[in-house]
C-alpha cells in the first residue's frame, strides 16, 4: 500500500505547475449579458491582404461578410505573410466604431490570441462556417 501512495504522490507532483511557468490571469472589469450582447462578432471571409502602405507592423484586408465588404487594419504584420491569411475564414467585431489608423480607414478588428509566451499570435479562424453568420 505505501508504494502506490508513492506513486500518486509522485504523479501528483509531475502534474503540478511548476511556479514559473504559471502566469497570473489579469482579468477586467465583469460585464453582465446585455454588455456582452453590445458585441456583433461574425465570421467574414478574408478576400485580400496587404502590406500597409504607412506602417510595416500593419496589415490591411477586404473581408466579405455576405453581401457586405470590410477593409479592417490589423497589427498582425509581424506574424502573418499576407498572402497567407487570403480565403481564410476569421472573428471579426463588426460592430467597432471605425477608426483611421496611419491614413487607413479600419471598419472593424480581427480577434486573435498570443501564446503564452508572446512568440506567436493566433487569428481565430471559423473554418467552414458562412461568412456573415452572426458568432454567439
Amino acid at each position: 500500500r505505501l508504494d502506490i501512495e508513492k506513486e500518486l504522490i509522485a504523479m501528483e507532483d509531475m502534474f503540478k505547475p511548476k511556479t514559473e511557468e504559471v502566469k497570473a490571469l489579469v482579468h477586467k472589469t465583469e460585464i453582465t449579458i446585455d454588455d456582452f450582447d453590445k458585441m456583433e462578432l461574425r465570421v467574414g471571409k478574408i478576400i485580400e491582404a496587404n502590406k500597409h502602405p504607412k506602417a510595416d507592423r500593419l496589415l490591411v484586408f477586404k473581408i466579405r461578410l455576405g453581401s457586405e465588404i470590410r477593409q479592417i487594419v490589423s497589427g498582425i504584420a509581424k506574424f502573418y505573410d499576407p498572402k497567407d491569411l487570403v480565403g481564410r475564414n476569421v472573428v471579426i467585431v463588426a460592430n467597432l466604431k471605425p477608426v483611421m489608423l496611419r491614413g487607413v480607414e479600419s471598419q472593424g478588428m480581427i480577434l486573435s490570441a498570443a501564446t503564452d509566451d508572446d512568440s506567436e499570435l493566433v487569428v481565430l479562424q471559423a473554418e467552414g462556417i458562412v461568412d456573415g453568420v452572426e458568432v454567439s
